[in-house]
């Protein structure tokens, strides 16, 4: 039977008190609402619709390289009213439909695919998601029949005090047959509290019409759905153990998983070593047996095997293998660094690269430069890559030796084999193989001090 699914978006989230719509808030490095696209579609579900309202466009924005389509809902007249919205993606549509929510990050694949087979399985005409909370607060209520079949759903706001009593509630997401559910659309009322269309009145239609309904229970942490900062925090724990889960499950050793911070789309290899207060973000890769020691974080980078990474910063750039970062480096976006070797503490590189075996060890800035490999730079070593208008380039050979406190004034290139001496402030090309010294004649004044009466007794 075919499968295609609804996400309903389109609420403000005032609860939020956010000027970012609801749905786009993030957990665990991605918007919620492509948190919930991905796992649909990885579901095997190829037709789904997103429900849109206030803020649209930035919601579209966000979505837009995903496989989806759009219903826009101009009034928030409630869920009912939201799928409403969308009947001419229904119509376009045959066999089941799911209903799930923007701000319902936490669900699973496997609860997408076994919501589907429950409800063909069943021979349901809905379907409804449940979970059991020992305080269920202000949740719609499951009310089932003599038989303990669903017999509706009771929004919290209309339940009698026996109503409010009952600890099954609705997790607000659904499976329906689509001719169903486009039959009964137009038979919701908003006689109620709140004066909205709800979709959960549609079961009720449908159990007086003898149709069955099924309850499909689920832990209520995959359902949630975040409505402040205080349920996003939760979400975003949820969904760190989850991902941390995973990585340990495949190899990886998370010293402590409460304090590692890794993004949902991070790829890690096996025998690799995390330590505490690592955060790592975006579309990252990390090879097996790297070691991260406390403290570092790593964005849209790839990281190759065996790496050793300490308290740095590591941004959209390539690490070679074998080679060592830190402590205390920042290593900007752009920046591409060869294998076994050494970006050492204080040390800043911005849109280089830097070949293998090249060691910056400490106190240096290298800027808009390409480096070979097996150079050795000395501390305090300065790529002066602005001029004030414009950054310029500097190229470094191989096997080149910098002394301490350099200055290399771009553009200007250091062929290969040379050496430049401590204290240099290189303007001019250094050839193949040459020694440069660009630095004052040392001249002793004698009695100097003496003679300006700064002589201490």
């Amino acid at each position: 039977m075919n499968k295609c699914a609804i996400i309903l978006a389109a609420g403000e989230g005032k609860r939020m008190k956010s000027n970012l719509p609801k749905v786009l808030h993030k957990v665990c490095g991605k918007e919620m609402i492509n948190h919930v696209i991905d796992t649909i579609s990885k579901a095997g579900i190829g037709s789904i619709d997103i429900v849109i309202g206030k803020n649209s466009e930035q919601v579209k924005k966000a979505t837009e390289y995903k496989k989806v389509t759009y219903s826009m809902q101009h009034e928030q007249l409630g869920t009912g009213h939201a799928v409403m919205c969308a009947e001419e993606f229904l119509r376009g549509n045959s066999g089941m439909v799911a209903i799930f929510v923007g701000d319902g990050p936490l669900i699973t694949e496997y609860m997408v695919e076994k919501l589907f087979e429950f409800h063909e399985n069943g021979k349901y005409k809905a379907t409804v998601i449940t979970s059991f909370l020992n305080e269920p607060a202000k949740y719609g209520r499951i009310v089932r029949d003599i038989n303990n079949e669903v017999k509706k759903i009771v929004e919290f706001k209309d339940c009698t005090e026996e109503e409010r009593n009952i600890n099954e509630i609705n997790a607000g997401m659904y499976c329906f047959d689509i001719k169903c559910l486009l039959d009964n659309l137009n038979k919701l009322s908003n006689d109620n509290a709140q004066k909205e269309y709800y979709l959960t009145d549609v079961i009720e239609i449908f159990k007086k019409q003898g149709y069955k309904i099924g309850a499909f229970n689920v832990p209520f942490d995959i359902v949630t759905a975040v409505n402040s900062r205080n349920e996003l925090a939760s979400a975003e724990q949820i969904m760190r153990n989850r991902i941390n889960n995973k990585h340990m499950e495949n190899g990886v050793t998370i010293i402590d998983s409460s304090s590692t911070y890794i993004d949902s789309e991070v790829v890690i290899g096996k025998d690799t070593i995390i330590y505490p207060g690592n955060v790592i973000q975006g579309n990252t890769i990390i090879k097996n047996n790297c070691i991260l020691y406390p403290n570092s974080r790593i964005k849209d980078s790839i990281i190759q095997h065996g790496v050793i990474i300490q308290n740095s910063v590591i941004l959209d750039s390539y690490i070679g293998e074998n080679t060592t970062v830190g402590p205390f480096a920042y290593v900007r976006p752009e920046s591409n660094i060869g294998a076994n070797a050494r970006i050492g503490d204080f040390v800043e590189i911005k849109k280089s690269t830097i070949g293998d075996n090249t060691k910056v060890s400490h106190l240096t800035y290298i800027g808009d430069a390409e480096v070979g490999s097996g150079c050795n730079f000395g501390c305090g070593t300065v790529v002066v890559n602005y001029d004030g208008k414009k950054k310029h380039k500097t190229i470094v050979g191989k096997n080149a030796f910098i002394g301490c406190n350099t200055n290399l004034v771009s553009p200007v290139e250091v062929k290969d084999n040379s050496y430049i001496a401590a204290g240099s402030t290189i303007t001019k090309e250094v050839p193949e193989g040459a020694l440069a010294i660009a630095r004052a004649k040392q001249v002793n004044i004698n009695n100097w001090v003496e003679k300006k009466g700064l002589k201490k007794k």
